[in-house]
């Protein structure tokens, strides 16, 4: 069985659970993708299956790439990733179609994505520096301040922070809840957000570290007075 799929943000909602608690959530449009490929220990080392996320307006793809999918029986997509198969699981062929189905509400998923780039930024707003005041006659505001010393070692040491490009990072969100599953519009509804911004693209996979749900344990009340 695959273990997740290749989705797309749409944005970000609220739900009121039965007990009236508001959560926030995001909803992503995830799937239905189709397997490009199968990788198995014997050919390639590892197992792994290519899936490739359908697209109602199609693309157009080079002579080698069409090959590739004409290859797996399937119509060529523009944006493919590799996952992991679950291992004893059923044997996956090119041609499957994978939907939102293999997620159930209440589980845990893992979310990757791409992080909104910000552009260059100073050490205060990418690094959180504090800044010096901002009294009359200070010079010293948003500067980075000593980034070394002159005599040793005479040169600016690895990962020293300074400024730079900030966003456009892969990232990971472990351990999020799905909320709701909608196999009917290929939607899921997990808690809390994802990186990037509306139409990013994201994986979306089945938690490989999954913590157990915490239920809050209310202690009856001890009343006062004599025992």
């Amino acid at each position: 069985m695959v273990t997740g799929l290749i989705g797309k943000k749409v944005g970000m909602t609220q739900i009121f659970g039965a007990d009236g608690v508001v959560q926030p959530a995001t909803v992503l449009k995830a799937g239905p993708c189709v397997v490009a490929q199968v990788k198995t220990v014997a050919t390639d080392g590892y197992e792994a299956v290519q899936l490739g996320l359908v697209d109602p307006k199609g693309t157009k793809e080079n002579k080698p790439t069409a090959g590739h999918f004409k290859k797996a029986g399937v119509p060529p997509t523009r944006v493919r990733r590799e996952l992991k198969v679950k291992a004893g699981s059923d044997p996956v062929k090119p041609g499957d179609l994978v939907g939102v189905s293999i997620f159930a509400d209440g589980e845990r998923v893992d979310v990757i994505g791409t992080s909104r780039g910000k552009g260059f930024q100073g050490v205060v707003k990418r690094h959180h520096f504090a800044g010096g005041r901002a009294s009359h006659g200070s010079m010293f505001h948003r500067a980075p301040g000593s980034i070394g010393a002159s005599s040793f070692p005479s040169r600016v040491v690895k990962g020293m922070r300074m400024g730079g490009h900030m966003g456009s990072d892969r990232v990971t969100v472990r351990n999020l809840k799905v909320l709701r599953v909608d196999p009917e519009n290929n939607l899921i509804l997990v808690e809390g957000a994802v990186p990037g911004g509306p139409n990013a693209i994201v994986v979306i996979r089945k938690a490989i570290a999954a913590k157990p749900v915490r239920v809050a344990q209310v202690e009856p009340v001890k009343k006062k007075g004599k025992k």
